[in-house]
C-alpha cells in the first residue's frame, strides 16, 4: 500500500492504497463517488469516462499511481446542481433510458465540446464511436450534444 496525493473535483484528497488500484475503484470503493460507473473493465465502452487533467479517460484501466497529482473530475464534480449545459440538454432531449452509461457518455461530450465548441455530425460519431449504450439513444446523445453546443455558444 503506498498513500497518493490527488485532486477530485476541485478538492485535495489522499488515499492509501496498492499502486496498481484501477481509479475507478478508488473512485467508488474509497472515496464514495458512485456515479463513475464500472461497465467492462477493458477500458471499452466508456461508462467509466472521467477527466484527468481536463481529457476524457477510463478510470478502469487507469492506475492509481499514474494519476497522483492531477486533476481528475468525476460526474459528481462537472456541476454541483446538475446545471452544466451537457446535462442540461441530456434532460432536454430526454436522452437516458435506463441511464448506466450516461455518466461516462456526458464525460465524454463535454470533453469533446471543450477542444470542438462547434463540432458536426462527424465529429460527434467520431468522439463518441467507443462509448456503448446498450439502449440505443445515440440518436438522442447526439442531438443533445448539437443543443449543448449551441447553448455554451450563446452564453
Amino acid at each position: 500500500m503506498a498513500s497518493f496525493l490527488i485532486y477530485i473535483n476541485g478538492e485535495k484528497r489522499q488515499v492509501k492504497v496498492d499502486g496498481n488500484t484501477p481509479l475507478l475503484w478508488v473512485l467508488r470503493d474509497n472515496l464514495k463517488l458512485t456515479g463513475t460507473k464500472y461497465g467492462c473493465g477493458r477500458g471499452l465502452c466508456g461508462a467509466c469516462t472521467v477527466h484527468i487533467d481536463g481529457e476524457a479517460k477510463r478510470s478502469c484501466i487507469t492506475a492509481i499511481e499514474n494519476v497522483a497529482g492531477s486533476d481528475i473530475t468525476t460526474i459528481e464534480g462537472l456541476s454541483k446542481d446538475g446545471n452544466h449545459p451537457v446535462q442540461k440538454a441530456w434532460v432536454a432531449e430526454d436522452v437516458p433510458q435506463c441511464g448506466y452509461c450516461q455518466s461516462g457518455q456526458i464525460m465524454t461530450a463535454v470533453a469533446l465540446l471543450s477542444r470542438n465548441p462547434d463540432p458536426d455530425e462527424d465529429d460527434i460519431n467520431s468522439a463518441m464511436k467507443m462509448n456503448i449504450c446498450r439502449c440505443g439513444t445515440y440518436n438522442r446523445i447526439r442531438k443533445g450534444i448539437i443543443k449543448a453546443a449551441k447553448e455554451m455558444k450563446n452564453a
